[in-house]
Formats: structure tokens, C-alpha cells, sequence
């Protein structure tokens, strides 16, 4: 079992405060969408352009996305008894792709809380699961309802995109906006399933 230190817990704890479901967390985006904003102080047309392209997307995967019989046995035997944590914004097309499939898993079993929390409104919390340096979302954090201990973390991309996007920053040095595309469409043929495969080592 992991510990996790009483500084970390305080800042889980009052991020679980300010705490809201998937279903919440839809209808904010829902809504900021429909009066041309994202989530988070910053403003500029381009992050409400992406958020309402994520909302479409989240939209559609909410409908399609479908689990294996094989990853259902599994999520649905589960003995734990955990908040999965996710920090995220509207306007992040990797937290569109993934947010959606993380749901489905979590509503498979009574022993796992899905909360979301905005990643700027969060700053502390943030810093303490850090990506390379880099505050990339979302990032998904397991927390143990009884101890309050962190089992595991996540993201902030399923690790088949992870390897692609660190191969091809070690080729070209960043990302290109033609990359970004690919990426986009790695995500549209994979359906969430590799996504799914990296969750299941969290349960």
C-alpha cells in the first residue's frame, strides 16, 4: 500500500471540496460552449473554438465509445474502493479524447468516484503530479477512500499516443500542427481502447 504524505493529502482533500461529477462537468462545458467561452480566467477565441470542438467530441464518445467483455469482468469485480480524481480544462483536445472513455469505466463500478476538477483553479494540486516538468492534462489521480493514500496516477495521454508524441519530439524537437492531426486521427481509429488497457492496470 502507498502512503502518501499529509501535505499532499490537504491538497487532495481540498480539491475534492471543489470537487464535481462528469455528468457536472459536461453541462459546465455544455454551457460555457453556448455563451462562446472556456473553462479557466484566460479568454481568447482560440481556447472557445476548442473547447466547442471538444464538446462535439465528448459528445460523440459519450454515445460510442464501447468496452470488451473482457474490460468489463474485469472493472466490474474490482474490490476497491477509490476516487479516481481528474484534473482537466474544456479547451485540452487530449482530456476530449479521454474523458469520456474514463467515465465509462468508472460507472461500471460501484467502487469507483469519478470527480473532476479545472487544473488552473488547482494550481497546488497540479504541481504535485507534474508530466515531465509540464502541467499537461488531464491527469487522472487514484486515491484510496479509506487511507487517503494515492495508488496511482494517469496521463496525461493513453500510452501508445504518449510513445508516438515522445518519438516524434525526440525526431523534430515539438510538435507540428500536422503531428497534432495525426494524433487526432490515432485517437479516432484506437476508440478509446488503449485508454481503457492503461485504467485497467489502475484497478
Amino acid at each position: 500500500m502507498t502512503t502518501t504524505d499529509t501535505h499532499i493529502k490537504t491538497i487532495i482533500d481540498e480539491s475534492l471540496q471543489k470537487a464535481i461529477s462528469y455528468f457536472e462537468y459536461r453541462v459546465l462545458v455544455e454551457n460555457l460552449v453556448a455563451e462562446g467561452k472556456s473553462t479557466g480566467a484566460l479568454q481568447t477565441e482560440a481556447l472557445a473554438n476548442y473547447s466547442m470542438l471538444n464538446n462535439k467530441r465528448m459528445k460523440r464518445l459519450d454515445k460510442t465509445t464501447k468496452l470488451t467483455p473482457e474490460a468489463i469482468a474485469q472493472i466490474e469485480s474490482y474490490t476497491g474502493n477509490v476516487t479516481w480524481l481528474v484534473l482537466t480544462e474544456s479547451w485540452c483536445g487530449d482530456a476530449a479524447q479521454t474523458m469520456p472513455v474514463i467515465n465509462k469505466v468508472a460507472e461500471l463500478s460501484d467502487n469507483i468516484t469519478l470527480k473532476v476538477v479545472m487544473r488552473d483553479e488547482n494550481e497546488a494540486l497540479m504541481n504535485e503530479f507534474l508530466t515531465n516538468g509540464g502541467k499537461s492534462i488531464p491527469k487522472l489521480i487514484a486515491i484510496d477512500n479509506a487511507s487517503g493514500n494515492v495508488l496511482g496516477d494517469w496521463g496525461p495521454r493513453p500510452s501508445e499516443a504518449t510513445k508516438l508524441v515522445n518519438d516524434y519530439k525526440a525526431a523534430y524537437g515539438k510538435l507540428t500542427p500536422e503531428f497534432k492531426q495525426d494524433l487526432q486521427v490515432w485517437y479516432n481509429k484506437d476508440k478509446g481502447q488503449n485508454t481503457v488497457a492503461d485504467l485497467l492496470k489502475l484497478v
